[in-house]
């Protein structure tokens, strides 16, 4: 049945037509009681004044594909840099698996029963690396926590599964090392880390949301992240990349890499309100992760890289600024008798103001810059003493239960 309100509209249009048309006819009836008036044409421009659009013909659409065809080659060329980067790197990047026992917190979250046992599997990423003619994965703590070594399982690219046969991880740096046979694997040529600045352009491969040997790209937007504050337990030693490639959960672990394919970083961390990525992540560079590898293959655990001295965690730029120095630096307040750096002639009061080929900017930076160097390097140093530079080497030497700044 149609409402009466449906109607209206309806008989409203049809008025409104008939009312039209009769205006219409009224109109023409109205035209043609006029007087005549003499036609007049307008007059046509000359053919030389007239200006005609030239007619595209199809061999000349054909041109102009070529045309652009020729300068997108240049565009494609540069793309097929990123391409074979990728396609050299990726048969060293693995997909990890890892079943963990829930914490407490998980239980609540995932609705697990008091009392019943189970496991959550979370996915990461790996790189493999090489380390005294032995094959290992190298990827974060994080991915691997609070799982037995039976519950991790390794994906390479060409989808074959392989279990790890030993573990070590380190909680300072967040760096895991897992070992695995050297059958049908290829280790990633790693880059110089050392040499990475800002804008420099990256790839990041890794496992987002479980989407394994996944890639993104993006620059390097900063160096020398620290003090950022990454799950509950703290890493101490922070030295961060920070890279606007997509980085999502599943990438941690996962290799960042120059355009030549090689390895300069391990995927960690994000900077996210929504958990996902939001175009700030960091990278540990790949020299200060493979120190830690190193390590953790001859030791089993991380050992502490010393230098003895206690710094002044309260000297500000504005009192590198009074002393006349053009940046930052961190003051020593004390040196340990028969320390490396009492045997590299540093005094109280001296400013240290480069340590290898990096400008000191704070405390926290130094402590950085030595826990990631090998046992036994050979330093130059760069202080500021009584208004001017004094250079010194300092041999960095392990302290087994001490700190790096004592």
């Amino acid at each position: 049945m149609i409402s009466r309100i449906d109607c209206q509209p309806r008989i409203a249009r049809t008025t409104l037509i008939l009312a039209l048309l009769h205006c219409c006819c009224l109109s023409a009836q109205e035209e043609s009681e006029r007087p005549s008036e003499p036609i007049r044409v307008a007059k046509q421009p000359s053919n030389s004044s007239r200006r005609i659009a030239p007619r595209r013909t199809s061999s000349e659409r054909e041109r102009r594909f070529r045309e652009l065809a020729k300068r997108v080659e240049i565009l494609e060329q540069k793309g097929a840099i990123i391409r074979q980067a990728a396609q050299l790197a990726l048969p060293s990047v693995v997909h990890i698996e890892a079943d963990k026992r829930p914490t407490e917190q998980q239980q609540e979250e995932y609705g697990f029963q008091d009392g019943v046992e189970g496991y959550i599997e979370e996915a990461g990423s790996g790189v493999l690396v090489e380390i005294e003619n032995r094959c290992y994965v190298l990827t974060n703590r994080h991915v691997v926590l609070h799982a037995e070594i039976d519950g991790i399982r390794v994906k390479l690219a060409n989808r074959r599964v392989i279990k790890p046969s030993d573990v070590w991880s380190d909680v300072s740096t967040d760096v895991a090392v897992l070992e695995i046979p050297c059958r049908d694997v290829v280790p990633a040529r790693l880059g110089n880390s050392k040499r990475v600045g800002i804008g420099d352009f990256v790839l990041a491969f890794g496992s987002p949301f479980g989407l394994s040997h996944s890639l993104s790209y993006g620059i390097i937007s900063a160096t020398g992240r620290r003090d950022l504050v990454l799950g509950a337990e703290k890493v101490r030693l922070q030295n961060f990349f920070q890279t606007d490639a997509a980085i999502n959960p599943g990438n941690s672990g996962g290799p960042l890499l120059n355009l030549r394919g090689e390895v300069i970083g391990l995927n960690t961390a994000i900077a996210s309100n929504s958990g996902a990525n939001e175009g700030i992540g960091f990278a540990i560079p790949i020299h200060m992760a493979m120190v830690v590898a190193r390590h953790l293959v001859k030791d089993g655990e991380m050992t502490s890289a010393y230098l003895g001295v206690e710094l002044e965690s309260q000297f500000s730029p504005e009192d590198s600024e009074n002393l006349g120095l053009p940046y930052g630096g961190t003051r020593v307040n004390s040196v340990t008798a028969g320390s490396p750096a009492d045997q590299a002639n540093i005094r109280v009061g001296d400013v240290i103001i480069r340590y290898g080929d990096q400008k000191i900017d704070d405390d926290g930076h130094l402590v950085s810059l030595v826990g990631f160097t090998e046992i036994g390097s050979e330093i130059p140093v760069l202080l500021y003493r009584d208004s001017k530079k004094v250079r010194t080497v300092v041999k960095i030497a392990a302290k087994g239960s001490g700190s790096i700044i004592e």
